[in-house]
């Protein structure tokens, strides 16, 4: 039986400005809670942006991502949670062309990817634990979307804000997405500062460098 849960209200146009210019790797600096761990971008460089979609899948079958794409709306990322199976791709080609009309900022799966070539060629923003040719069907046994997932060892609800590129991945509360969205900038801010005054300005805002 699929679940299909109401789409949460999407994250203020205000906040994900404030996000536009952070790099993971100072939120890093900040907090360990989020870090989503064990993923990869498919292809660098790499920026993903947006509002959770949560999708949970049972192993093999991938009908609740269908329902999920149908109800994706500009700015989301499609979060996928396949129940600990790390070798099976949920997510190809003809997925992200569906996800590229709807709007869709990106994909974080917590199993694998197909149709390598062809995403990285589409440019479509996906992080994942690697690649095979082994894939779900559409089933129509069971699944979840828009309820609470895991992935990577941290819980993703409906509506948390997603943020990465090459140097990893967040999932963060909007309720606390402010006040680590401005500190963050804080730090990156002082960190240019220390650039140009020992004469590093070439290196770009926020690189996260310790």
């Amino acid at each position: 039986m699929l679940r299909i849960e109401p789409h949460a209200a999407p994250i203020p146009p205000e906040l994900l400005e404030l996000y536009r210019e952070i790099q993971p790797s100072t939120i890093g600096h900040l907090t360990d809670f989020g870090y989503v761990r064990g993923l990869r971008p498919l292809f660098t460089p790499i920026r993903i942006l947006g509002s959770a979609l949560t999708v949970r899948l049972p192993h093999t079958d991938s009908a609740a991502l269908r329902e999920a794409l149908e109800l994706a709306q500009p700015g989301d990322v499609i979060v996928i949670d396949m129940s600990g199976d790390e070798e099976r791709a949920c997510w190809g080609e003809f997925r992200a062309y569906k996800g590229l009309a709807r709007g869709v900022a990106g994909a974080v799966v917590s199993g694998c990817v197909s149709d390598a070539a062809a995403l990285r060629q589409l440019g479509f923003p996906v992080f994942s634990r690697g690649i095979s040719a082994l894939t779900t069907r559409s089933l129509e046994l069971e699944g979840e979307v828009n309820t609470s997932i895991s992935v990577g060892g941290v819980a993703i609800r409906p509506g948390d804000l997603i943020i990465g590129d090459e140097d990893g991945l967040f999932a963060i509360d909007p309720l606390r997405a402010e006040e680590l969205g401005l500190a963050a900038l804080e730090k990156q801010q002082r960190e240019q500062r220390s650039r140009i005054k020992l004469g590093y300005g070439h290196i770009g805002e926020g690189s996260g460098r310790i």
